[in-house]
This record gives C-alpha cells, sequence and structure tokens, in this order.
C-alpha cells in the first residue's frame, strides 16, 4: 500500500492539510488519542481514526516511561521507509518534543503494533544523512511536517527507526 500524499484522494489529502493547522493540531494532540485507542482495539491492530480518514499509517508505540517506568501506548505516524519503520517527535508543532520521546532515550526498547502484527524493537536517533533522507520521504507522505517545523523553529524534530530486536 502506498501512503504517498500525491496518490491520496482527495478527501484524505484535505485532511491531511487540516491535520497540519495550528488549530487543528493542538486539537488532536489533546483529544485523537483518546479516539484512536479504542478504535484500534476494535480494528484488532488495523486502523486507528486517524488512519481512516486521513490514510495515513498509524502504529500503536509503546515504550517504557523515563520517570515511571511505566508502559506507555499510543498512535504515532509509523512511516515505511527505506531505512526501516521510523517516527518523527514532531508533537503537532508544539514547542516541547513528546513524553515518547524522552521514554525512547531512556529506555530504546520498545514494541510497535503494525497492521495488527505486534513487533519487539530498539528505537535508534537517526542522524545526519539517514536523518535527512527519512525526513524527505516523511515529506512525501506528510507534508504538514513542514507545518510543524515553522511553528516550533527552537527545536529540532527527532526522528527515530524502530528497528527489530529479540
Amino acid at each position: 500500500m502506498t501512503y504517498d500524499y500525491a496518490r491520496a484522494g482527495a478527501t484524505r489529502r484535505a485532511m491531511r492539510r487540516v491535520c497540519a493547522t495550528a488549530p487543528a493540531s493542538w486539537a488532536f494532540a489533546r483529544f485523537l488519542h483518546h479516539v484512536d485507542r479504542p478504535l484500534f482495539r476494535l480494528t484488532k491492530g488495523r486502523h486507528t481514526f486517524a488512519s481512516l480518514v486521513t490514510g495515513l499509517p498509524v502504529v500503536m508505540l509503546t515504550t517504557t516511561g523515563a520517570r515511571s517506568g511505566a508502559p506507555r501506548t499510543l498512535p504515532l505516524l509509523g512511516l515505511p521507509t527505506s531505512e526501516g519503520l521510523a517516527v518523527i517527535a514532531s508533537n503537532w508543532g508544539q514547542d516541547r518534543h513528546p513524553a515518547w520521546h524522552y521514554n525512547l532515550r531512556a529506555h530504546p526498547q520498545a514494541t510497535v503494533v503494525v497492521d495488527g502484527q505486534t513487533r519487539k524493537v530498539t528505537a535508534v536517533l537517526a542522524t545526519g544523512d539517514r536523518r535527512d533522507r527519512i525526513w524527505q520521504q516523511g515529506l512525501k507522505i506528510y507534508p504538514g511536517w513542514t507545518q510543524y517545523a515553522r511553528r516550533a523553529p527552537g527545536r529540532d524534530m527527532p526522528i527515530y527507526v524502530l528497528e527489530p530486536s529479540a
């Protein structure tokens, strides 16, 4: 399945544009995960509200809390790239990094559910040319990241590759 923006239908492209706006990002950052989790369970790990409406590849990532040590599960845009499955810590273009970024820094071992299949992974921070390649591939799927970067100019947006682990 291709997730390219250019190949998405008009409705899904429109929804991706809406998601990138500041008001929608603000709202989605606060409530979308409450909708996505139950729908993800109902569809046996195959869909979230966001993936159905936008056609974007959403995965469920379970990290270990950096301070609490407790498992934390949340829906994220999971980019299938030539470098592997990647996630971008954009936090909807807000000023701070998302909590899961700190969790992966402290505990890179995690699990991810993709298309109903659970996988153990190790999160590896992408840097340099690798990061640049993933960013460019990601923009072909979700150009909204450029708007997020404009709204959060004082911080980088770390990219993690979720590499298979035993």
